[in-house]
């Protein structure tokens, strides 16, 4: 208890220093950390009327998450594998992604740094835009194609609708298109010096070089869990359905 009062006097910043992912974890109440770097927790969540025993929960219980690995998602069903990505889909759009873009879009960098800071408030954006119209596509596309399957293999469609999925493009074919976007963030990258932080950085910059560099690896491991086992998984379910579809066309 005295170890958590100690930390609402603390600063933001000294706290952010010490663990940035409370920099997320106050955006989540509704507060944008670079704002209040000088100010103690105390204060900041007095001001936006939030407890800030609340506030050290919630971090806490980020920092207790831990994420499946790949064996453990192999051992599921395709079923499991795809709620899990829907909801890695759901955290990127709803938190990752605006977390990144209140800071892109909020920090102020030194004056030596204005061309970066310009030049990602121009590149982010397009970046957000394209990552969410490639999970929508992903979605509509592969996830209702593995949904299809299942009903088929289920005798929900009667064979005279399911011998359609033949003219439909191969799910082989989806994960050779899905390959071209395993780097998106690229262009980020390389505007960022692969998020070279100089010694100094501040705080807020700091935190988004991190963050940046943190996002990019959660999407190369969703990447690699798509075209690791979601895809194989997709075209074994494929094969199977139009294993039996042939059988049943023969049987007729």
């Amino acid at each position: 208890m005295h170890s958590s009062k100690n930390k609402h006097r603390k600063s933001i910043g000294e706290l952010v220093t010490e663990n940035h992912v409370l920099a997320e974890v106050l955006h989540y109440f509704g507060i944008s950390f670079f704002q209040h770097e000088q100010h103690s927790l105390e204060d900041v969540c007095a001001k936006y009327k939030v407890n800030p025993s609340q506030v050290i929960d919630e971090l806490e219980e980020w920092a207790s998450r831990v994420e499946p690995t790949s064996d453990e998602l192999f051992l599921h069903p395709i079923g499991v594998l795809v709620g899990y990505l829907k909801k890695k889909h759901r955290y990127f759009i709803r938190q990752a992604l605006p977390f990144l873009t209140s800071m892109v879009e909020g920090i102020e960098m030194e004056k030596s740094q204005k061309s970066l800071i310009t030049d990602l408030r121009l590149m982010f954006p397009l970046f957000v835009d394209d990552f969410i119209h490639h999970i929508h596509e992903e979605e509509d596309t592969l996830f209702e194609r593995i949904a299809y399957l299942h009903e088929i293999e289920n005798g929900s469609i009667p064979l005279n609708e399911a011998i359609k999925v033949f003219a439909l493009p191969s799910i082989q074919r989806m994960a050779a298109e899905h390959d071209a976007h395993d780097d998106e963030m690229k262009g980020i990258r390389k505007l960022t010096n692969d998020y070279l932080i100089s010694k100094d950085a501040s705080i807020s910059v700091r935190v988004l070089y991190l963050e940046l560099q943190k996002l990019e690896s959660e999407l190369m491991i969703h990447a690699k869990i798509e075209n690791d086992l979601l895809f194989p998984k997709a075209v074994e379910l494929e094969r199977e359905v139009f294993r039996r579809l042939h059988l049943q066309i023969k049987s007729n």
